[in-house]
C-alpha cells in the first residue's frame, strides 16, 4: 500500500507543527532517566548543576526531539495511514523540512554532547546513531518487534541513566548503577511494545512486524507485561541484597500495583494500552527514581 506525499519545499512550515514534530511529550523518559543517573552517582550535585541542566536539554529536547523528527520523516507513509493529521503527511511541515530538522538537530546533539566530556560525547554518538538506525533504511530496526523496542528501551532508559552517572562521576559508573539501568531498560521493551498498539493498522499495511502485528494484540500485551514485571522482579532482590530494604519493598509494591493495572489492560489491550501508558508506566518510572535514590544511599 503506497501513499503519495508532496515533497516539494514550496512553503515554510507552521511553527506549531515543528514543535509537534519533535513531540515534547516524549522528552520525559530520557530526561527522567538522566536524572536517575545523576542521583545514583552519589556525588555532589550542586557544584555540577550546569552539567545537570545541559544533560537534561540534550537528553530531552535535542536527542529525543531529533529522534522523533527522524522517525516521523522515515514513517511519513505509515503516518499517512495511521495519523494523516500529523505534521508531515498533513503538509503542515512540507517538503523535506522534516528531514532537515532531524539532520540539524543531530549535529546540534553532537555539539552539546561534546560539552559533557568524553563519556557524554560517546553516549550522544551512540544515541544519534541508534535513532537513525531505528527509523531509517537500510537498517530500519523498528521493522522487528523484538529489536526495535529493545533499542528504544536502551536509548530511553539505560543510555541516559548511564550518561548522567558518568558525567557527574567523571568516569565509568559503578556496577550497581549499570545493572539497574540495564534492568529498567529491558523492562522498557514492554512499554515500547504497548506504544506500538497505536500504529497497529499502519504497521500491518506497511509490513512493519511489531509484536502487536506479528503475534496479535493479546499475546503482545501479555509479553509486554511479563517483560516489565520480570525486570522489576530482578531489581527488588538486588536492592535487598545491597541493603536497601525500604527501596526493595517500595519497588515490589509498585510492581504489584502495576499487576493490578495490567489485569485491566489485558481485558482489551487495544482499548486500554493508552490508559496503561498513563497509569502503569508512571508507577514503573517512580520505581526507577526509588532505585536511584537507594544507590545513592548505599554508595
Amino acid at each position: 500500500m503506497s501513499v503519495s506525499i508532496d515533497l516539494r519545499d514550496r512553503k515554510w512550515p507552521d511553527p506549531a507543527a515543528l514543535l509537534q514534530l519533535i513531540k515534547p511529550i516524549t522528552w520525559f523518559p530520557p530526561m527522567w532517566a538522566y536524572l536517575c543517573g545523576i542521583v545514583s552517582a552519589n556525588e555532589p550535585i550542586l557544584p555540577a548543576i550546569w552539567l545537570v541542566v545541559l544533560g537534561l536539554v540534550l537528553a530531552g529536547p535535542v536527542v529525543c526531539g531529533m529522534s522523533q523528527a527522524a522517525n516521523d520523516w522515515c514513517d511519513r507513509h505509515v503516518d499517512a495511514i495511521n495519523e494523516p493529521h500529523r505534521p508531515i503527511p498533513s503538509g503542515r511541515v512540507p517538503g523535506r523540512w522534516g528531514l532537515w530538522v532531524a539532520i540539524v538537530m543531530s549535529v546540534m546533539a553532537l555539539g552539546l554532547g561534546w560539552l559533557l566530556g568524553l563519556w557524554g560525547f560517546a553516549a550522544t554518538c551512540v544515541a544519534v546513531a541508534a535513532a537513525w538506525a531505528y527509523s531509517a533504511e537500510p537498517l530500519r530496526l523498528k521493522r522487528s518487534g523484538w529489536v526495535g523496542p529493545g533499542v528504544v528501551g536502551l536509548c530511553y532508559e539505560a543510555l541516559p541513566w548511564f550518561t548522567g552517572a558518568a558525567v557527574l562521576s567523571a568516569g565509568a559508573p559503578r556496577f550497581e548503577t549499570i545493572l539497574l539501568a540495564l534492568l529498567y531498560a529491558i523492562g522498557a521493551h514492554g512499554i515500547m511494545t504497548l506504544n506500538d498498539f497505536k500504529a497497529l493498522h499502519g504497521d500491518r499495511a506497511m509490513g512493519i512486524q511489531s509484536l502487536p502485528v506479528s503475534l496479535g494484540p493479546e499475546v503482545a500485551a501479555k509479553i509486554a507485561c511479563i517483560i516489565m514485571i520480570m525486570a522489576q522482579a530482578l531489581v527488588a532482590p538486588m536492592l535487598l541484597l545491597w541493603g536497601a530494604h525500604l527501596a526493595a519493598a517500595t519497588v515490589a509494591a509498585l510492581a504489584v500495583m502495576q499487576i493490578v493495572a495490567m489485569r485491566r489492560l489485558l481485558t482489551d489491550p487495544q482499548k486500554y494500552a493508552p490508559w496503561y501508558n498513563g497509569v502503569g508506566v508512571t508507577l514503573y518510572v517512580l520505581g526507577m527514581m526509588v532505585s536511584a535514590l537507594a544507590l545513592r544511599g548505599i554508595g
